[in-house]
């Protein structure tokens, strides 16, 4: 495991969010006060500002150097953006409302995230280039929100039915499909690789929540796998690794998921936060030495660490699917997309 550079001195935290295969990296800096700063990394720390505002974070980053994020505009309002390689930040609107939120882009260029609504309801959007976004729908209730897209254009998320609950989707063809449950009310998809394999977390018939794997229909529990706590998939690459985290009461772990076999890393082993995994088999995220974050990043195929006696206990932090809150941060990436019958 080794420490990023992002920029961050003295007090301020930082977490590594994406990185690409030419080593360009995304993240986020925070400083005492709670204010972030979206920064690229390209052979350097370059802080990309804001729409006007305060704050801003960044979400993802193409084989380009494209990168997608939120930042707030001199309104307050927070606004999806882009900033394509070497371009200024570029607002992606919104869906009649005041704000928006990104989420991922592709190799295309496309953009997904959510966008509220005139109606005051947060909807899953598609942009291509220069066109309006794209309301993408629900699953019958009022709420969407996007999280991933491959270089095909297939689009993954969470979105309400019509009694409220929250399903994982896959968006493709015009059409929004219901990928099921692991036997529980809710799920929701976090990634999505070229090969159409989806990745995320369903509440199980017991009311945990299990890291799945979606393929052609069938979606198989990762969490049984790991056989303890509730667990979170946050991301895949096209070789069908799959990481993320769990939660044991307090303790915090990370788990890669590669070629039939699964890996946990026990608490201060691994990564605290785990945000992506590139095609060159490095998870990205970050550490938490005493409360404070670090940007990290290991390799997929680290081998754990053996521990004896005793649990190595973390601070609380909100779980990636839920709202609850953490640190500021962490609060503000994913705010809104809490899901029914959990509790961070």
């Amino acid at each position: 495991m080794a420490e990023l550079t992002l920029g961050a001195i003295g007090k301020e935290q930082s977490i590594a969010v994406d990185i690409n295969a030419r080593g360009q990296m995304v993240g986020i800096i925070e400083d005492e006060d709670g204010h972030q700063r979206a920064v690229l990394y390209d052979g350097r720390p370059i802080e990309l500002g804001t729409l006007g505002g305060s704050d801003a974070f960044t979400k993802g980053i193409n084989a380009a150097g494209d990168v997608i994020g939120t930042a707030q505009n001199a309104r307050g309002y927070w606004r999806a953006f882009v900033v394509r390689h070497g371009q200024a930040m570029q607002d992606l609107g919104t869906l009649g409302g005041n704000s928006s939120y990104g989420a991922a882009l592709n190799d295309r260029g496309q953009t997904v995230g959510y966008a509220d609504t005139s109606d005051g309801y947060y909807r899953a959007f598609l942009k291509d280039g220069e066109q309006e976004q794209q309301d993408l729908g629900t699953l019958g209730g009022k709420i969407s929100y996007a999280a991933g897209i491959n270089n095909q254009g297939a689009v993954v998320g969470t979105a309400a039915l019509a009694d409220g609950y929250r399903r994982a989707f896959l968006y493709q063809s015009g059409s929004m499909q219901d990928l099921g449950t692991l036997g529980g009310r809710a799920s929701s998809a976090t990634g999505i690789n070229d090969k159409g394999v989806v990745v995320g977390a369903s509440e199980t018939p017991e009311r945990r929540w299990h890291a799945f794997v979606w393929e052609q229909g069938k979606m198989q529990d990762l969490g049984a796998l790991i056989g303890y706590g509730d667990s979170f998939a946050t991301a895949i690459n096209n070789a069908g690794h799959v990481v993320g985290s769990i939660r044991i009461g307090d303790e915090r772990r990370s788990f890669v998921y590669r070629d039939g076999k699964m890996t946990v890393h026990p608490g201060g082993h691994g990564l605290y936060l785990v945000n992506a995994i590139n095609s060159n088999e490095l998870v990205i995220g970050a550490r938490s030495v005493g409360k404070k974050f670090t940007a990290s990043t290991m390799i997929s195929s680290q081998p754990a660490v053996e521990t004896h006696g005793g649990q190595d206990l973390l601070g609380l932090i909100a779980v990636v699917l839920t709202g609850a809150v953490g640190v500021v941060f962490y609060r503000r990436r994913y705010r809104g997309i809490a899901i029914p019958g959990y509790s961070g």
